[in-house]
């Protein structure tokens, strides 16, 4: 029986959840959605939506979808969903979880690998960020948990842009790429994303495509190479107010071959020592004695690798990318430098 896919939706206060969440519930899209919306959130969907007996925590919208609220766990709410749709008592095909706003979704996408039971009904499909144009640099400056949303995102969109002028959105855009070069970027305003793209994105499946933002790939060479003049202009990013983000990524390139079993010990070092410390990391591998790509990815202590297909004529090189709290970058480069045969 196929997973059902499930999408985390993460975002501080007015970032605008509580809109994608209606347009979910609302609108005539076809689909057939389980919302699950915890309760302790400040912004609930307006009960005239949500008509209901108060004993019943899980509601049939007249669009086909489902909203569900908990106050209790997760696990608890995602095995009744699964018990109610095998009894045929509801039907969805796929799953988008509201954190509260200022949540870390680390936890909740833990969830999907430690549990057995849900790993066995329910695949994460991807963390959707959502950030407000007008008050997303100030979150990200207040609260820790505003930039892990941020480094746990597969996909972002800044909402409101409308607000700001056009320069205001470039710069947070910027700042959000050193977070996460992974994740694309895009801004909305007015309005409502479309639903294709906030499902079915697939971040978290081990395949051999490691998308990084280009433009931070122009910007990370540049600071590889060592020339003479002035960079301060450059910096723009490291600083917009005067400080640096906790949370930060860097690449790893290299055309030379890892040798699998000195990176299999780094890598399990490292996960033993920083895993709380790191967010989201992904790589296609070229490994010695192989003519297939390795690929793997993580979420902080959990990580996965497998085979992909073969390299065929493209030319053999690894692409590594890491997001992080305050990880000591240049040990690490050095390390997986060591790495190699």
């Amino acid at each position: 029986m196929a997973l059902i896919p499930v999408t985390i939706l993460t975002g501080f206060l007015g970032s605008g959840k509580t809109t994608l969440l209606k347009h979910i519930l609302t609108e005539n899209h076809g689909k057939k959605i389980a919302v699950i919306e915890n309760e302790f959130g400040e912004e609930n969907i307006d009960n005239d939506i949500l008509v209901q007996d108060h004993e019943e925590n899980i509601v049939q919208m007249s669009n086909g979808c489902i909203c569900c609220t908990i106050r209790g766990d997760l696990v608890e709410a995602l095995n009744e969903l699964w018990e109610q749709r095998k009894d045929k008592k509801i039907s969805f095909d796929r799953v988008v979880i509201e954190t509260t706003g200022v949540a870390n979704p680390g936890p909740v996408a833990q969830t999907f690998f430690m549990d057995d039971d849900v790993a066995d009904h329910y695949v994460l499909d991807a963390v959707v960020t959502l950030l407000d144009a007008k008050h997303g640099p100030h979150q990200l400056d207040e609260h820790e948990e505003a930039q892990r949303q941020v480094g746990f995102a597969d996909q972002i969109f800044i909402t409101k842009t409308d607000l700001v002028t056009p320069a205001e959105v470039e710069s947070l855009r910027k700042r959000l790429m050193h977070m996460n070069p992974r994740a694309p970027i895009t801004g909305i305003s007015k309005g409502v994303v479309p639903l294709d793209a906030v499902l079915d994105l697939k971040g978290f499946n081990l395949n051999a495509k490691l998308d990084i933002d280009p433009h931070f790939l122009e910007q990370e060479d540049h600071d590889h190479e060592h020339c003479d003049h002035d960079h301060s202009h450059d910096h723009d990013h490291h600083g917009h107010a005067g400080h640096t983000d906790r949370i930060q990524s860097f690449v790893f390139r290299s055309d030379k071959p890892f040798d699998h079993k000195k990176l299999e010990d780094f890598l399990g070092g490292i996960l033993e020592v920083f895993g709380e410390k790191m967010l989201r990391y992904k790589g296609v591998l070229y490994v010695k004695g192989s003519n297939r790509k390795v690929v793997f990815q993580g979420v902080h202590q959990m990580m996965g690798s497998d085979m992909a297909g073969p390299w065929g004529t493209e030319p053999k090189q690894t692409r590594m990318v890491f997001i992080g709290i305050d990880l000591p970058k240049d040990t690490l480069l050095a390390g997986l430098e060591g790495c190699l045969v």
